[in-house]
C-alpha cells in the first residue's frame, strides 16, 4: 500500500500536517498540493482546530518546492483535485487562511519550499536547516513570493537573497526576522506545537481578526485600518469577548464559542 503524500495528526487544538514525500525532498506534486488544500479546508471547518503546524518528513528537506519531475512530465491534478489545489495556491500566494499557520522546518527549505515557509505566520527552524531562493541560478524568478520579500526585509537583504540565489543558515534567517525560533532538528515539531498550543488557547474570533489585520498592515496600512474598523464591533460585541472578561474575573480558563 502506498504511503499517503500528507500525514495529518491532531494534538489538542493544533492540526499537524506533515509533507510525506521524503524520496522527492517533499516536493509539491499536484497530489500533495491538493491534499494540503483539503487539509486546510478541513482545519478551517473544524471549530476545535485553532492552529496548523506544517512540517516535513525526513532530514533531507522540509520542502524542495515545485515537483520539477511532475512539471516536466506534464502531470495535472484530477478535476476533483483542482479546487483543493486552488485553496493551497491561495495560501502560497496570499497566506490566505482563517487559522494561524506555523511552519516547522525540520530541514532545509529552498525555492518554493522556502516560499511556503514565508507564507506561514510563524516559523520554527532546525539549527541545521538552510534556506534560499535559487531560481535565478536556473534562469527563473521566485514567482511564489520570494521576489516580494522586500515587503518583509530591508531592500538590500531582500535583493541579496533574490539576486545571488545563495542559501543562508537558520541562524541568519533568524537574525533577518524570517524565523521566530531556532532549535535542534529533533525538537522542531514539539517547539512548533507548543507555540501552536499557546495560540490555540486564545479566542478564535480574536485570532482570525488579529491575523487578518496584521497581515494586511504589512502591505497596505490603509486596508488594515479599514479591517480594524470592521472587526472592532464584531469582536468587542461577541460572546467570546464577554466570556474572556468573565473568565478573567472568575479566575478560570475561558470556554470559547468562536462568536
Amino acid at each position: 500500500m502506498d504511503e499517503p503524500v500528507l500525514v495529518t495528526e491532531r494534538r489538542g487544538g493544533v492540526a499537524v500536517l506533515r509533507l510525506n514525500r521524503p524520496e522527492a525532498r517533499n516536493a509539491l506534486s499536484p497530489e500533495l498540493s491538493a491534499a494540503l488544500g483539503r487539509a486546510f479546508r478541513d482545519a478551517e471547518a473544524d471549530p476545535d482546530v485553532r492552529c496548523i503546524v506544517l512540517t516535513g518528513t525526513g532530514d533531507r528537506a522540509f520542502c524542495a518546492g515545485m515537483d520539477l519531475r511532475a512539471f516536466s512530465e506534464g502531470r495535472q491534478a484530477s478535476a476533483e483535485d483542482q479546487a483543493d489545489m486552488g485553496l493551497f495556491t491561495r495560501f502560497m500566494r496570499d497566506g490566505e487562511s482563517s487559522v494561524p499557520v506555523i511552519g516547522a522546518a525540520q530541514a532545509t527549505a529552498v525555492a518554493g519550499g522556502f516560499e511556503l515557509l514565508l507564507s506561514c505566520d510563524l516559523v520554527v527552524a532546525a539549527d541545521t536547516a538552510r534556506f534560499g531562493i535559487p531560481e535565478v541560478k536556473r534562469g527563473l524568478i521566485a514567482a511564489g513570493g520570494g521576489v516580494l520579500m522586500a515587503s518583509r526585509l530591508p531592500m538590500a537583504l531582500a535583493l541579496e537573497l533574490a539576486l545571488t540565489g545563495d542559501q543562508i543558515s537558520a541562524e541568519r534567517a533568524y537574525q533577518m526576522g524570517l524565523v521566530n525560533r531556532v532549535v535542534p532538528a529533533d525538537r522542531v515539531v514539539e517547539e512548533a506545537v507548543t507555540l501552536g498550543e499557546s495560540i490555540a488557547r486564545n479566542g478564535p474570533l480574536a485570532l482570525t481578526a488579529t491575523r487578518q489585520i496584521a497581515r494586511a498592515a504589512a502591505e497596505d496600512m490603509g486596508r488594515a485600518k479599514e479591517l480594524l474598523a470592521e472587526w472592532i464591533p464584531k469582536v468587542f460585541g461577541s460572546e467570546d469577548a464577554k466570556e474572556g472578561s468573565t473568565a478573567f474575573i472568575e479566575r478560570r480558563d475561558p470556554v470559547w464559542k468562536g462568536r
